[in-house]
């Protein structure tokens, strides 16, 4: 076999491999129709505005944190009073109140950072309180039912402890699919992943959003911000197929590097999230 045609065959598999890799990405046919702010009535605004809210998170809720207030520069009704707690876990007077909680990689201290932030004071004061996973709390390597058992337990006695408060659930932010190469594909085949954006860990996210799903929807206040982030704003969802099941990602307009949320990302995430805190008053 002559020097070029052996490189046409290898440069045809390799265009084989990656098609049928890219196959798997997909821009689904499914279409969420998601409400707009102008869909809310100002008098809703003015209601929210009264609320004392408190919001713990880590990076990606800095990236919504950022989407409110390009929404209040562009929006006046609809702004906020963004307040970053430091020494002081007492809500006095209306605003979104917002705190760091919890380690990056460990779930468990996240959930046991915002009891200890109730405890200190913050769960006699507030209308609605929240914190969020970040997308490298859960992976392909957490034990996701214990997970999920400690969050609702502990979330049960919150309850129970603080009647007066709306507890809002969220679900855990994705990942970008990488775009696939040959290196990744045969990564696969030998069954080694790919690393950081590997699909086993969207689809371990995927398992326990749906656990958060199938316990609270319908029954409990329940921001699927997962949701938010793997629909484009055509309605349609970004999609990948593994072991005939259907799972999502996060929409590649949305980020740079593969995870925290850009400016588009981050408007449109915030907008869903003011939406939903509205549709709470």
């Amino acid at each position: 076999m002559s020097c070029m045609l052996k490189h046409s065959f290898v440069l045809f598999f390799l265009c084989c491999l990656m098609l049928g890799c890219d196959g798997n990405n997909m821009r689904s046919t499914e279409k969420m129709e998601l409400s707009t702010i102008e869909d809310i009535q100002d008098s809703a605004w003015e209601e929210l505005k009264e609320k004392e809210i408190y919001f713990g998170h880590q990076s990606v809720g800095n990236n919504i944190i950022d989407g409110i207030k390009d929404w209040g520069r562009q929006k006046p009704q609809v702004k906020l009073r963004i307040i970053s707690l430091q020494d002081s876990y007492k809500l006095n007077s209306p605003g979104l109140y917002q705190a760091g909680i919890g380690k990056n990689e460990d779930p468990r201290s996240k959930i046991d950072a915002f009891v200890a932030d109730m405890r200190q004071g913050i769960g006699n004061s507030a209308d609605i309180a929240f914190f969020k996973f970040c997308f490298v709390d859960i992976t392909a390597k957490t034990n996701i039912e214990e997970v999920f058992n400690h969050y609702s337990k502990t979330m049960e006695k919150l309850q129970d402890k603080y009647p007066k408060v709306t507890f809002v659930h969220f679900t855990v932010p994705l990942l970008r699919r990488n775009k696939p190469t040959f290196k990744s594909y045969i990564k696969k085949l030998i069954a080694k992943g790919d690393g950081f954006f590997d699909d086993s860990h969207n689809i371990a996210r995927s398992k326990y959003n749906q656990l958060l799903r199938e316990k609270y929807m319908g029954k409990e206040p329940l921001f699927d911000l997962a949701m938010v982030e793997s629909t484009y704003q055509d309605g349609s969802r970004c999609t990948f197929s593994a072991n005939g099941h259907t799972y999502y990602a996060l929409v590649p307009e949305y980020t740079k590097d593969g995870g925290h949320l850009n400016e588009l990302g981050q408007k449109v995430a915030a907008e869903q999230l003011l939406i939903f805190l509205a549709g709470l008053i």
